[in-house]
């Protein structure tokens, strides 16, 4: 279960949060309204290279190469 960096865009609190998969809702523990994933730091391929061009969206990506 990896951590992620989130922020709430109503509060602009910055936080981590333990999920259980990337694409989970998560609620801001200040507001509870919904939190966005901050996409950021390095970015390493499934074989634990680091990737120059990875943004870490996966959901926009042509895959790691």
């Amino acid at each position: 279960m990896p951590v992620l960096q989130y922020i709430c865009k109503n509060c602009n609190k910055n936080f981590e949060e333990l999920v259980k998969k990337h694409d989970e809702e998560v609620l801001c523990p200040v507001c509870k309204n919904r939190a966005e994933r901050v996409w950021g730091g390095k970015m390493f391929s499934s074989t634990g290279v680091s990737s120059k061009k990875c943004s870490g969206n996966c959901s926009t990506c042509g895959g790691c190469k």
